[in-house]
């Protein structure tokens, strides 16, 4: 067990800073520069780390790209979230979605209702816009600066009187999701439902989904909201870890 351990300790070491040196590696795993080699030329001998070059640091290997293939076929978002979506439910008695974005619109993958639900409405497979929503702001608060100004370039649609169309006020929006870590539609999209939404990280650190849960205005309140954003959160934070992001 202390072998696998510290292959695994050698293996973050160089995800995290690219390449090292045995001497380096050593430290890290707090052993003689003797037994630090031996173990990284097995690690090179199954392809999982390559020297730079003769007597040079070493890196990730291609072997890792083969293995990371097998788990990221595995990686199915809507089951590994599905469960999340139920227990979440469960907690809040509200809807609870994850939502993916693609282009100009997010798409919601995955849904489940509470006890408290007043509605049966499935968004399952719906295309909802990214400025009225708060699943598509917390995706579009992460997009690249190029994708922002693409959308916001662009006149808005108004849903109801408090959408928000306009590209300044949605840019300040933007900047608090970044910073506050979750966002929030106060009936943008439909009138009397509001929702609130985190984001969902990969394993390189995009965020690659947001995690929502809506109700009604009368319940799902200002004061609501904010006492279940700590819970979404928890949620989050594990479905990201199963995605391979550690640094929640």
């Amino acid at each position: 067990m202390q072998s696998v351990d510290r292959a695994v300790t050698v293996l973050e070491l160089l995800a995290r800073n690219g390449e090292a040196g045995i001497t380096e590696i050593a430290g890290e795993l707090g052993v003689h520069k003797s037994t630090a080699s031996r173990l990284v030329s097995v690690l090179e001998a199954r392809g999982l780390v390559e020297q730079l070059g003769e007597r040079g640091k070493y890196a990730i290997g291609f072997g890792i790209v083969r293995l990371a293939g097998a788990a990221t076929e595995r990686m199915d978002l809507p089951r590994l979230g599905r469960p999340f979506c139920d227990s979440l439910a469960a907690e809040l008695g509200e809807t609870v979605n994850i939502a993916i974005r693609d282009n100009d619109v997010a798409i919601n993958i995955s849904q489940a209702r509470g006890t408290a639900s007043v509605t049966a409405h499935n968004w399952v497979g719906q295309r909802t816009p990214l400025h009225a929503t708060s699943s598509g702001k917390v995706l579009l608060a992460h997009a690249p600066p190029e994708d922002q100004d693409d959308l916001l370039g662009e006149p808005l649609e108004r849903y109801t009187t408090r959408t928000v169309t306009d590209a300044a006020e949605l840019r300040k929006d933007f900047e608090a999701i970044v910073r506050d870590g979750y966002a929030t539609s106060y009936e943008e999209l439909e009138l009397g439902l509001n929702a609130a939404a985190v984001a969902v990280y990969s394993y390189d650190g995009a965020v690659i989904a947001a995690l929502s849960a809506s109700g009604p205005s009368y319940r799902f309140s200002r004061r609501r909201m904010r006492e279940v954003v700590g819970a979404m959160r928890v949620a989050a934070k594990e479905l990201s870890s199963q995605l391979g992001y550690l640094d929640v």
